[in-house]
C-alpha cells in the first residue's frame, strides 16, 4: 500500500509539472507615446469600457473639459450603453473608439485564469474574440479600429503575435490609473495626477457605483492644471514592447 501511494504521488508531481510547463507564460505589455517636442507635455488617456454601464461622471468631465481619450469597448458595452455612443460619436475630435473584445475574454490561447475570468483558451477563440470586437464597433458606423486591448491587459505571446496579424496594434499602458476601478478615489486620483510627458495611462469608464470614477476625474483635471495636454493614441506614436506595436 504504501508504495502504491509513493506511486500516485509521484504521478500526481508529474502531471502538474507537466501542466504548468504547458501554460502560457503571460505578458503584460506597456506602451509610451512620443513625449511633447515642445516640452510642455502630453499623455494619452486610455479607457475601458468592459460592460455594465458608463460612469457619466468621467464622461461629462471629459467633454466639458475637452479632454480627448482613447476608449476601448467591448460588445456587450456597446449594446448596454447606446446613448453614451452618441455622445462619443457627436464628439469626433474627442473620442476615438478601439476594440476591446466582442465578451471581454483575456487573449490567451492556452485555457486558463486571469483575475478569475477564464481566457480565451485557443488560437481560433483568440481570433473570435478579437474580430467580433471590431465587427461590433463596425456595426455602430465608427471606423474600423486600429488598436486592440483584451480584457485583463495580459497576453500569451503568440496571441499578439496572431492579433498583429490581424493589422491591430495593441495598446498596453505605462500608469495603471484605477486599479481596474476597485482603488479608491484618493488613490486613483494621486496615481493619475503623477503621470509626465509620455505616458499612457490606463483606467476604467463602465463601473458609476465605483469611487475610483470620482478620482479619474480628479485625476486628469490636476493634469490640466499642470499644463499637460492630452492626445488619443491615433493623433501619437505609441511605443510598446513585446512586439505589440512594431
Amino acid at each position: 500500500m504504501h508504495l502504491l501511494q509513493k506511486h500516485l504521488c509521484m504521478l500526481a508531481i508529474s502531471l502538474a509539472v507537466v501542466s504548468s510547463g504547458n501554460a502560457a507564460t503571460l505578458v503584460e505589455p506597456t506602451l509610451h507615446i512620443q513625449p511633447d517636442a515642445t516640452g510642455a507635455g502630453r499623455v494619452a488617456l486610455t479607457l475601458d469600457a468592459c460592460g455594465g454601464q458608463t460612469d457619466n461622471r468621467i464622461l461629462s468631465a471629459l467633454v466639458e473639459n475637452k479632454i480627448p481619450a482613447t476608449i476601448f469597448v467591448t460588445g456587450i458595452w456597446l449594446k448596454r450603453n447606446a446613448a453614451a455612443v452618441e455622445i462619443m460619436r457627436a464628439h469626433p475630435d474627442l473620442f476615438e473608439l478601439e476594440n476591446h473584445g466582442g465578451h471581454h475574454v483575456p487573449a490567451v490561447d492556452t485555457p486558463q485564469k486571469i483575475y478569475g475570468i477564464r481566457s480565451a483558451g485557443s488560437p481560433d477563440a483568440v481570433l473570435a474574440e478579437v474580430e467580433s470586437g471590431a465587427a461590433a464597433l463596425a456595426r455602430t458606423g465608427e471606423p474600423a479600429p486600429k488598436w486592440f486591448r483584451g480584457a485583463t491587459a495580459e497576453y500569451s505571446p503568440s496571441a499578439i503575435a496572431m492579433i498583429r496579424k490581424l493589422g491591430f496594434k495593441i495598446a498596453g499602458f505605462s500608469i495603471n490609473g484605477d486599479g481596474g476601478s476597485l482603488l479608491g478615489a484618493r488613490e486613483t486620483t494621486r496615481r493619475i495626477a503623477a503621470a509626465r510627458d509620455g505616458d499612457v495611462i490606463i483606467a476604467h469608464i463602465n463601473q458609476p457605483t465605483h469611487a475610483a470614477g470620482e478620482g479619474v476625474v480628479q485625476g486628469l483635471l490636476a493634469l490640466k492644471e499642470k499644463g499637460l495636454t492630452f492626445v488619443r493614441l491615433d493623433d501619437a506614436d505609441g511605443i510598446g514592447n513585446h512586439g505589440t506595436t512594431d
